[in-house]
């Protein structure tokens, strides 16, 4: 593989003009297909194999022209204090609201709450219930600005006026702060190259690599049903890998020309040796992306398949843009150490001085102090590194799942002033009923198993209402609607769905007909059971095959293991931060988290996915160096030193940069994005700099020579990559020549 990269790294960078192009036209062919694109429509969110699922896809069949998809909204009137909803000037002032929000060309129906008992027991609270014949995202503007105007008209009446539901859903925001994200991460590049043209590379290639991957998203969406989350999701992963994996290459080609090589030739050898870690971290970031199918829950596998997209293209660009742009760049990239007028002479400088004092070694870098450390002590470093983070795990064990509704919003948006308000009016549970789906097509009296039904449920606990069954046209399916009396995120109103259900396992045992429970709540209740059980099958999938391919890569068995286990400790502190910050609330306010509630139920699943393929991207540039100075015949202690002179640096400042960008998108709107957003920084600072930079060589000096073991049976069968670039060392400036010829044939 390195002879290969070695060859298309040098061939980019004498073609530059023709590679150039290409990228130029796949990112103008991707930007006029999402200019182009339909805008994308509703975004379905099933489950299948779960319980609610099966009642939803029922009631479609048995209800049909029901638009059980169809936006909804609750449009809440309290009224002055010490007055009544039913005093005549507020009920004029509803009436005339219902009479308004009637007249719109996409409205479906429209309840009065006079006539539909939607009106608080102490008369001060009433809510009108609209639903719409198309999905939130698909309801036009001119009718929700309709919605809105109809509630300020009761609002100049002298009521409080609140809209809840997702009639008005918005495409979720990031925000400015992903701009300082990006900020953060140029400062960075600045700082580590010691060059704006050096820089500037990897920032370059990251935004065209993202540009074509959103853009051929939004291309889709309309097609796929993607979601907007869905092009969030893989910019934010796809800017992060895209500036690291350019970071590696370009780093890896001022060292090469600090040896003395031309630079057709540091280019080259770079892709050749950080172009072959790039590769092998991207798969496993692709591995674990695309391997989030294993969930079966569709909007999840379209998510990762879109991320690892864009991190394949990132992969490529890397491979074959980086050099190309390094050609345009010339002599503008020094060599290491050559840092010029921006940050002063550079390291060569300082060797020039010190000669002239008499001799004496520059000082080593502070990677190579703490890996002479670390190599001294590893013992405590390890024991300090594992008792940190398992601290930092501690609240995962509080962990509590969720998906999120009105009553996560912010307290400044309408939806969460409505939500209050029902539970005001109505009591908590009153915001997440339950919607029972009696099947009695098998029975003789379908009528007596709805009576049944309903009846049986009355009787359990945390019960506050069950409304009159409503068959269908043909009589054999009915739905009855539950009020439970606890909030829908809350263990109680889990439990009553629980209860529900094995009270429709007897009656379906006595009578054939079956009973389903589904609504957003039950949903919710179902996703979060889905992505548990799935859990385990993710890991030791994903980990697994990534733990093949590490393998292959280090030919050891002991580094891949330890890599496992340090991803898994990082990742179980990565989760306690979370619980810290969303659930216990712990430093809310600097995160801009209003409202603390259970975590999102896929942010586990999701964080495994995501954090192991980060996580094995620092292993892979990190410990290839170690891998590749202990090849050349180093000792196991100094091979660990040198990997961290040449790799720690920069590794430092993928991580940094990477935090950065995770960290930019907790400023969005959207709260799934910001916990993202949030977890993931979190996540790539306690594995880098606590895993790879401590403990990873707190490991490698205890195990020695063993830590590259491997039987000599499998040394056979597996293939060699050569990531090292051992190929590479008797390729020199001569065979140029033969390259080109080869490269024209």
């Amino acid at each position: 593989m390195a002879t290969f990269l070695y060859k298309l790294g040098r061939l980019a960078f004498r073609r530059r003009h023709f590679v150039a192009l290409i990228w130029v036209a796949l990112l103008t062919l991707a930007g006029v297909g999402a200019a182009s694109a339909p805008p994308a429509g509703t975004t379905s969110f099933s489950i299948p194999g779960t319980e609610a699922q099966k009642a939803f896809d029922l009631l479609e069949e048995r209800f049909p022209g029901a638009a059980a998809d169809g936006a909804t909204a609750r449009v809440v009137f309290k009224a002055p204090d010490g007055e009544k909803m039913t005093d005549p000037d507020n009920k004029a002032a509803v009436e005339k609201t219902v009479a308004d929000l009637a007249d719109g060309s996409e409205v479906a129906s429209v309840a009065d709450p006079y006539t539909g008992n939607a009106v608080s027991k102490d008369g001060t609270i009433a809510y009108a219930s609209v639903k719409y014949d198309v999905s939130g995202m698909e309801l036009e503007d001119s009718t929700k600005d309709a919605l809105e105007g109809a509630a300020q008209q009761a609002r100049d009446a002298g009521l409080t006026v609140e809209i809840g539901g997702d009639a008005l859903q918005a495409v979720p925001h990031t925000g400015t702060t992903e701009i300082i994200g990006i900020a953060v991460a140029a400062v960075v590049l600045v700082i580590t190259f010691g060059s704006l043209v050096a820089a500037g590379l990897p920032l370059l290639t990251a935004l065209i690599g993202v540009g074509i991957g959103v853009s051929s998203i939004t291309a889709l969406a309309s097609a796929l049903e993607l979601g907007s989350t869905t092009s969030i999701l893989a910019m934010m992963i796809g800017l992060a890998v895209g500036i690291d994996y350019a970071l590696f290459i370009v780093s890896r080609y001022r060292a090469e020309l600090a040896e003395g090589r031309e630079r057709e030739e540091a280019a080259g050898r770079a892709v050749g040796t950080a172009g072959s870690a790039v590769v092998f971290a991207g798969l496993t970031v692709v591995i674990a992306l695309v391997g989030l199918a294993v969930v079966n829950i569709p909007m999840l596998t379209k998510m990762g398949v879109a991320a690892a997209g864009t991190v394949a293209i990132a992969v490529v660009i890397a491979l074959t843009m980086v050099p190309a742009l390094l050609g345009y760049a010339g002599r503008r990239v020094k060599p290491a150490g050559a840092k010029g007028k921006l940050l002063g002479r550079g390291r060569k400088s300082a060797d020039r001085a010190a000669e002239k004092t008499g001799g004496a070694q520059p000082k080593a870098n502070l990677g190579t102090r703490w890996a002479r450390f670390v190599v001294r002590r590893p013992l405590a470093v390890l024991l300090l590194g594992v008792i940190g983070l398992g601290a930092a795990a501690v609240p995962a064990a509080s962990l509590e799942l969720g998906l999120p509704d009105d009553g996560s919003q912010p307290t400044s948006t309408t939806q969460r002033r409505a939500y209050d308000l029902l539970s005001e009016g109505f009591g908590p549970g009153f915001n997440g009923p339950l919607m029972v789906v009696v099947d009695a097509k098998g029975s003789d009296a379908p009528q007596q198993v709805f009576t049944d039904v309903s009846d049986g449920i009355k009787g359990l606990d945390d019960v506050v209402a069950v409304t009159p069954p409503q068959p269908n046209k043909s009589g054999d399916t009915a739905t009855i609607t539950v009020v439970p009396d606890s909030k829908p995120s809350s263990v109680q109103t889990e439990d009553l769905v629980h209860a529900i259900r094995d009270a429709g396992a007897d009656i379906e045992a006595d009578t054939g007909a079956e009973t389903l429970v589904t609504g957003s709540t039950a949903m919710n209740i179902d996703v979060s059971q889905k992505l548990n059980d799935a859990l385990l099958p993710y890991l030791v999938l994903v980990v697994g095959l990534a733990f093949l391919l590490l393998i292959v890569v280090f030919r050891s068995i002991l580094v891949p293991l330890k890599a496992a286990l340090g991803f898994l400790l990082s990742v179980m502190a990565a989760l306690g931060a979370v619980v810290a910050v969303f659930q216990w609330g712990w430093l809310s306010g600097l995160m801009g988290v209003e409202e603390t509630g259970p975590v999102m139920s896929m942010m586990p699943i999701f964080m495994v996915g995501v954090v192991f393929g980060l996580a094995m991207d620092y292993e892979v540039f990190l410990v290839t160096r170690m891998r590749e100075a202990y090849v050349h015949g180093e000792q196991p202690d100094q091979a660990v030193i040198t990997g961290f002179k040449h790799g720690a640096r920069v590794v430092t400042a993928a991580a940094v940069i990477m935090m950065a960008v995770f960290a930019g998108f907790i400023g969005s709107s959207e709260s799934m994005i910001k916990m993202i957003g949030f977890g993931l920084a979190i996540a790539v600072f306690f594995d880098a700099f606590v895993v790879r930079m401590a403990i990873v060589p707190a490991v490698l000096a205890l195990l020695g020579k063993k830590a590259w073991w491997l039987p000599k049976w499998l040394d056979r069968a597996l293939p060699n990559v050569d990531v090292e670039g051992e190929g590479l060392r008797d390729l020199g400036d001569d065979d140029k020549d033969e390259d080109r010829a080869l490269v024209r044939t």
